[in-house]
């Protein structure tokens, strides 16, 4: 695969070289006046594309146009995930696990999944998956340094083959060393999407197939915080911090296949219309644990560490959890120029998450070797766009005997063209995630089989957008709230010994979340702020987020040569309050709930150059700058430190044939 992506790099450039399309100047102003769709020679009454016939397209439909500005907004982009990470914590290596800062970042479905969420973070879902259709080929090209040895790249291109048929392909890839002892990261995204509609849209398909794979070196965290802390000359280099584990690693993979397909029985488009639709998403996962030396050094005891207690083997623990899941819907909906969209549909999802082993553990419990379930829901859409407003509303209930209902309700109101307001209300009666209710491993303390109950979940949130300041809130409700949590005895503890069970909380959570942000400029200088507020009303420490977050990049702006190049440089500001930051454990692949180290009350500052020439953006960041001469005090979970300083360089390159 990685030779299929560097002959990729090397023969696209060259392809789209040797095109002689041509565009005029001034058909793309994004921040420079140079933009063009291609830099070849003009033709006489060659056909221009314009940037709003590229777009790209959400699984329900929404769409935006291809876009190469440089903005501090897109700058926030440049990382792995390709998405602004405020609210998220990052571990020391790129690729690792996020701790969660903004708990409404938490996605749910209310269908049991494989699980090991800290490990999804590199996953891409198959509603994050975007179609095309674009007037001429488009490509993209990302690249970024990593930590250490590697690189980070993504390579996209998609192209319409007829106004009705466009392909696209992309694959990302991830290879990050890390700074400390065993923890290199390797991860690929391969993702294919087809789009097919007929002239007259009476039929329209849209189809992806992903395969991705994500491999962690897993080091358990440092042993000794108070090394780290010393800030002593010894042990800036991370290597020389001792670490749990030295030779752990886990890897998670999945296949996808999705299309969603719809059919109009009327011929031709009219006030009133009536399709046919389905949709089917067939995917399995593979999770592994692997950890060849059992038992840990850890300075200070004369005996070796067990971190996650006594195991039925003494070395090569090899932990496996196959995933299949199946999914159909059918529907019939009926379109009204005046009324909107009404779609009713049935379901049908399977899955079977299972182990190779039947176990009997000491007190004579059974650890059965499989979770099957089949649930059958029914359910309605109500979609709803005039003038003003446009509303999406859904609502699932199961018709078998599990207890699953999904309510979802999204209203959006333009008061005019800079100012929009969005409210959302959703309640969702979610099953656990498999995980939580079957686990197997080689480790004896993490073998359980759970019948949890149902989570539920209500959640109540508005948002504004306007030129002045953009602000959203939202007040969640939570109960039998599901979580990890490390149950090891005062004298395990003591041990250094970890043992994580998931457990559910009988008590109700409720959880305020206000956000806000705002950019003020002062000629060519502007600051950008945003900021964060939560508040959670717990009985117990079960639900931990930061009351406080903040982000304030203060940055300078300008055209040089010209205006050839467009360039902007400055800082970004960022810090959370103290909070008992939920830990890591690699066995389960989770975040798990702690109370006994405070993580936070510490602030990085990153020094940036963005620049952009033509459709190619350049970023040179250094990060967290003020850990050269700051104390060590920074943590991104409780035994795994926050990232270094460390210089890195990306780019962004499109190509528009």
């Amino acid at each position: 695969m990685r030779i299929f992506i560097f002959l990729y790099l090397l023969i696209i450039p060259t392809l789209l070289f040797s095109q002689e399309k041509t565009t005029s100047k001034g058909s793309l102003d994004m921040n420079t006046k140079y933009s063009s769709i291609t830099d070849t020679v003009k033709k006489k009454k060659a056909k221009i594309a314009k940037i709003e016939q590229y777009q790209i397209i959400s699984l329900e439909h929404d769409t935006i146009n291809a876009d190469t500005s440089l903005t501090i907004k897109s700058a926030y982009k440049q990382n792995h995930l390709r998405k602004d990470l405020f609210g998220l914590l990052e571990f020391p290596n790129i690729g690792q696990p996020l701790n969660i800062l903004q708990y409404s970042l938490t996605s749910y479905s209310p269908y049991p999944e494989i699980g090991f969420t800290a490990k999804h973070y590199n996953y891409i879902q198959a509603d994050e998956i975007r179609y095309y259709s674009v007037p001429t080929p488009l490509t993209e090209l990302f690249f970024n340094t990593t930590i250490n040895k590697g690189q980070n790249v993504d390579s996209f291109i998609t192209l319409n083959t007829s106004k009705n048929l466009n392909f696209s392909i992309a694959y990302r890839g991830l290879r990050s060393e890390g700074d400390y002892i065993n923890q290199l990261v390797s991860a690929g995204n391969f993702r294919f999407t087809t789009s097919y509609a007929t002239t007259n849209r009476r039929y329209a398909l849209n189809v992806h197939y992903t395969y991705q794979d994500n491999l962690n070196e897993e080091n358990g965290g440092i042993t000794t915080a108070e090394d780290f802390e010393s800030g002593s000359a010894d042990f800036k280099n991370r290597q020389r911090l001792q670490v749990y584990l030295t030779d752990a690693k886990s890897f998670l993979k999945g296949r996808r296949l999705f299309f969603d397909h719809a059919f109009r029985i009327n011929p031709k488009d009219g006030n009133n219309n009536l399709y046919i639709n389905h949709q089917f998403n067939y995917e399995n996962k593979f999770f592994e644990y692997n950890q060849a030396t059992v038992l840990s050094a850890v300075d200070g005891f004369t005996e070796p560490v067990k971190r996650f207690g006594e195991s039925y083997v003494t070395s090569g623990i090899n932990d496996q959890t196959h995933f299949e899941r199946l999914y159909n819907r059918v529907g019939a909906a009926y379109e009204n120029s005046l009324l909107g969209k009404f779609n009713f549909f049935v379901d049908d999802y399977r899955s079977n998450y299972k182990y190779n082993r039947i176990l009997i553990d000491a007190s004579g419990n059974v650890i059965p070797d499989n979770l099957f379930l089949q649930i059958n829901n029914f359910g309605g859409q109500y979609e709803y766009q005039k003038n003003k407003w446009n509303g999406r509303f859904l609502y699932t209930r199961s018709i078998t005997n599990q207890s699953l209902s999904d309510l979802d309700a999204k209203l959006r109101y333009d008061l005019n063209d800079k100012i929009q307001f969005d409210f959302r209300y959703r309640n969702i009666n979610k099953l656990p995630n498999n995980n939580y209710n079957l686990y197997q491993s080689s480790y004896v303390e993490y073998n359980w089989s759970n019948n949890f109950k149902n989570e539920k979940i209500n959640s109540l949130g508005a948002s504004i957008s306007t030129p002045w300041v953009n602000a959203e809130a939202q007040y969640t409700v939570l109960k039998d709230h599901l979580y990890f949590v490390d149950m090891a005895t005062p004298a395990q503890a003591a041990l250094r010994t970890q043992i994580v069970k998931p457990a559910q909380y009988g008590n109700v959570i409720n959880y305020l979340e206000i956000k806000a942000s705002r950019e003020f400029k002062f000629g060519k200088f502007a600051l950008d702020n945003t900021l964060l507020y939560q508040k959670v009303d717990q009985s117990e420490l079960i639900l931990n987020v930061p009351d406080f977050v903040t982000r304030n990049t203060f940055y300078y702006t300008n055209y040089f040569f010209k205006k050839a190049l467009y360039a902007q440089g400055g800082v970004v500001f960022n810090y959370f309050t103290k909070y008992y930051g939920n830990s890591y454990n690699p066995v389960i692949g989770e975040f798990f709930v702690q109370n006994t180290k405070e993580i936070g009350n510490y602030a990085t500052f990153d020094v940036f150059i963005n620049a952009r020439i033509r459709q190619t953006r350049f970023y040179l960041k250094a990060e967290h700058l003020n850990a050269l001469f700051s104390s060590s005090n920074y943590y991104s979970a409780p035994d795994n430190p926050y990232r270094d300083f460390v210089i890195r360089f990306g780019l962004v390159w499109n190509f528009f044939q």
